[in-house]
């Protein structure tokens, strides 16, 4: 790890940081910052922030020194409904005087562009079940059939199979196949999820449509009959509240399928309210969709009878299923990056807002999150967004760390032959330079997963043990852990497609890579752990092999070693670390225990991989 990284301030915008993380304009907010002895102490301190676009410079105040860090303090006003800021440091030296800047990417001696300062947006803060999720994604075709399901008489692009068939990765077949899983089924499971520690179950689309996996909705009115109709979705919703478990579903937002009753009636009547609701051309026979998908006709959010419908007041799409009887208790939007953007239109923050404004007329407190595969740091520059489902600050960079030579499996769309490798510095990088945009709030808020239905499994893509220890990170970084139907019994897939494999329930004991144990104990952890939920990150070291960080707060510390490889005198100054060593306890999550020897003012650890160490320390004394 480079000595300028070790010799770098610290804040991130945690609450150790920023008590009032959810403020209004006009708030004066106490903002802090923290210096370690190594590299000095400034002779002044500002923060800067933007009042109206315009730079404005508040002096920080010196708190007392703790364990060898000095500690900053400086109020800041909220002047508008975004607050961007970073820090301008004042040093002296024997060579004179020199400036440098610290921001949400790091230290800088040379000017740096706002869009790399800190922010935190005035929105109330989400509910408490919210903040603390734990999700679980289930594709309701592939998790289980109910005991009690009658027959159904499939639709003509449906092809039945058994719940051992395989999966067909890709061609004809793929969005046909059809394996009976329904709402009940999930019901009847919903104790599988209760003993992972799951309090979100998270839905993929369950409205009619000409696919299995939904969608492309005909309508949005009912639940679709293959999946046990209106009453399924309610049995399941009552079954899962009284487990305290929360139910949000899947909304396409950005189109419909070409079979959707609205677009059905907008190219029979072009003067039709409906022909509103799409891009066409003059004379209808063409029409804007989803990637050049002639079946996903995308929605143009021009139309105030479309707003009305689907997203304004009581009555609305967004509304009708977070109110009785189906109660569910949040949306995660469909390529949301993409919704109410189309060649020279982008209206997609307003539509957002629109959404999220409907969310909190009828009930307030409820979870919305957008996909956005890729850098997700300008959608969620709209206040409307609790987080987002992304890939690039999490997801992707831990494939890339843990990729196995070759592996036969698409990079998120690129066109890069199998997974690009990188070291832990790359891991580290990408993590910090993608979470730079965001929010503290969002970056909590954000799906953390291993994989999903629209990727590869991680354990095709992963060396051995990869995948444990990448479940591991889901829990103890900051971000809301994620795991897709399967991750558990240790699922395998070449794509998104190949990843909705029917789940083992008959050979579940006999899974080679049973993660179940782990992530039970890694919800536990969490649950009980405020400095795993809302704690500051602080990295402590970071080799090719091996990333060292810890997770503080008052009430707890954590010191987090995660390998991917047998490593061996790994040092980290005792002046890093969050505490003494003596006070630390080890974590038991099921790997072979590490060594930590004191020497010479450092701690040296060495141990086994690919693995995660944890050690449980004092809280964080706080100035």
């Amino acid at each position: 790890m480079d000595d300028a990284r070790l010799c770098s301030p610290h804040h991130d915008g945690s609450p150790q940081y920023v008590r009032n993380q959810a403020p209004v304009v006009g708030d004066v907010l106490a903002v802090r910052l923290r210096v370690p002895a190594r590299c000095g102490t400034p002779r002044r301190v500002f923060l800067r922030s933007l009042r109206d676009g315009e730079p404005h410079y508040d002096q920080a105040r010196t708190l007392p020194s703790v364990d060898g860090w000095s500690w900053w303090e400086a109020d800041v006003t909220v002047a508008n409904p975004t607050l961007r800021y970073r820090f301008l440091l004042e040093e002296a030296d024997a060579r004179g005087t020199s400036w440098s800047w610290f921001n949400a990417t790091g230290a800088s001696p040379w000017d740096t562009p706002d869009r790399d300062d800190f922010v935190i947006h005035c929105r109330a803060a989400p509910t408490e079940w919210a903040r603390n999720a734990v999700i679980y994604q289930v594709f309701p075709d592939r998790f289980a059939r109910s005991q009690q399901r009658q027959p159904v008489d499939l639709p003509g692009w449906a092809i039945a199979c058994g719940w051992e068939d395989p999966v067909e990765p890709r061609g004809e077949l793929t969005p046909r196949q059809v394996y009976g899983g329904d709402l009940d089924g999930i019901t009847e499971n919903l104790d599988h999820l209760v003993d992972l520690g799951v309090t979100v179950l998270y839905l993929t689309p369950f409205f009619p449509a000409r696919s299995n996996h939904r969608y492309d909705a005909t309508t949005f009115d009912v639940v679709d009959p293959l999946l046990g109709g209106d009453d399924a979705l309610v049995r399941l919703v009552e079954s899962a509240h009284a487990r305290n478990i929360a139910v949000i579903g899947d909304l396409t937002a950005n189109h419909t399928g070409d079979a959707h009753e609205w677009f059905r009636k907008a190219r029979a009547d072009p003067t039709s309210a409906e022909a509103g609701f799409y891009y066409f051309d003059k004379d209808t026979t063409d029409y804007a969709c989803w990637f050049g998908v002639p079946s996903l006709p995308k929605l143009n959010w021009a139309s105030p009878e479309l707003r009305r419908r689907f997203i304004e007041g009581a009555d609305s799409v967004v509304a009708k299923w977070l109110l009785p009887p189906f109660n569910l208790d949040g949306w995660r939007i469909d390529v949301a990056n993409m919704m109410g953007r189309n060649s020279d239109v982008d209206v997609n923050h307003q539509v957002a807002a629109l959404i999220r404004a409907t969310m909190d007329e009828v009930r307030p407190g409820l979870m919305l999150l957008a996909e956005c595969t890729g850098d997700a740091t300008e959608n969620l520059t709209s206040q409307a967004w609790d987080g987002a489902m992304t890939y690039s600050n999490f997801t992707r960079p831990l494939w890339q760390w843990f990729a196995r030579e070759n592996a036969a499996a698409n990079f998120f769309g690129t066109p890069i032959p199998g997974i690009p490798r990188i070291d832990g510095q790359g891991f580290v990088a990408t993590h910090l330079a993608l979470s730079a945009g965001f929010s503290w709030r969002a970056r909590t808020q954000n799906m953390s997963a291993l994989n999903t239905h629209d990727t590869a499994r991680a354990g095709t893509v992963m060396i051995e043990g990869g995948p444990a220890v990448g479940m591991a990170l889901v829990f103890l970084l900051p971000g809301l852990p994620t795991l897709f139907a399967g991750d558990e019994f240790g699922l395998r897939g070449i794509n998104g497609e190949d990843s909705r494999t029917p789940m083992p329930w008959q050979a579940a004991a006999d899974r080679p890579d049973d993660l179940r144990a782990l992530i039970a104990a890694l919800s536990t952890l969490r649950a009980g752990s405020p400095a795993l939920r809302e704690g500051t990150v602080r990295w402590l070291a970071i080799t090719p092999d091996v990333v060292v960080l810890a997770r503080e707060h008052e009430d707890e510390c954590f010191v987090i070693a995660a390998a991917r490889a047998d490593y061996d005198r790994l040092t980290v100054p005792l002046d890093l670390l969050p505490g003494s060593w003596a006070d630390a306890d080890q974590v038991v999550l099921g790997w072979p225990d590490a060594i930590g020897e004191l020497a010479d003012e450092t701690l040296v650890l060495s141990g086994r991989g690919p693995s995660v160490q944890v050690w449980r320390l004092p809280g964080l004394v706080m100035p």
